[in-house]
């Protein structure tokens, strides 16, 4: 067995088990190697759409200043999104399903169009959008302490865990997506805020960056894929037994909760 196959498994074991692996860098990912990283990813998403989940769309990662310093970590990286990850919008999340779980709130795109090639501009992302939808992500990571390096998170597919949808769709012409504010509550306090211009500038700037990252390997974001587009400010450790809110300018509220014990 390689070492990039060995990496899958564990992060799959940890995943079964409910029990974070080792950093897989400089153990069974060379630092730095993101395409390796990839492969690793890549193997697992396979295995999941084999046993019948559906892919629906993509996300962003490490799209955040704030984020990226807490990790060490200074480019982006996207994973994929299956059916499985989708939480209806106030659902409750039992916490058993995670194992180190965080959540941050994003603005999500949905497509209407394919997105074929790369480099395209603000004018073309536009008309290929649908609506917009508020959303929170609940990352999580299967290496332990979340001691993560760039390839960490890209072979544990952007430490992705599940997302949570709002349901006032918007159109992109009607959001100021760079200056919109973004407020992510607990039992009526903020824990987090922030806005449009902490994911990489623009939100925007960050599905044209997936956009054409995915065209160039041959993987091109499709009609009806939901991108997550990344983190509008600090992400937060979850609290069993608590429910987020998270509002953001324009674009309404999305929510959820999660179980006070494993399920």
């Amino acid at each position: 067995m390689s070492d990039l196959e060995t990496a899958a498994d564990e992060l799959a074991e940890a995943r079964r088990s409910g029990k974070p692996c080792p950093p897989l860098r400089g153990r069974l990912l060379p630092e730095g190697d993101v395409e390796a990283a990839y492969r690793v990813q890549q193997r697992q998403v396979g295995e999941w759409l084999a046993a019948g989940q559906r892919r629906v769309g993509a996300k962003i990662g490490l799209t955040s200043r704030v984020v990226q310093e807490n990790f060490g970590v200074y480019e982006p990286d996207f994973g994929v999104l299956t059916d499985a990850m989708a939480v209806p919008d106030g659902a409750e999340v039992a916490i058993g399903r995670l194992l180190q779980p965080r959540v941050e709130a994003e603005v999500a795109f949905v497509l209407g169009t394919d997105l074929p090639d790369g480099r395209l501009t603000t004018a073309h992302l536009l008309r290929a959008v649908d609506h917009l939808l508020p959303a929170i992500e609940i990352v999580d990571s299967r290496v332990a302490g979340w001691d993560i390096s760039i390839v960490d998170t890209v072979a544990d597919n952007a430490s992705s865990g599940l997302f949570v949808l709002g349901t006032t769709p918007r159109r992109p012409g009607d959001v100021d997506l760079r200056l919109c504010g973004m407020v992510l509550e607990h039992a009526g306090e903020p824990v987090s805020v922030g806005a449009g211009a902490a994911c990489l500038g623009n939100p925007l700037h960050a599905l044209a960056w997936l956009a054409d990252t995915m065209a160039r390997a041959g993987d091109p974001l499709r009609a009806g894929d939901v991108v997550l587009s990344g983190a509008l400010g600090p992400m937060v450790p979850v609290t069993p037994g608590a429910a987020y809110e998270a509002r953001i300018s324009g674009l309404g509220s999305v929510r959820t909760c999660f179980s006070r014990e494993a399920s």
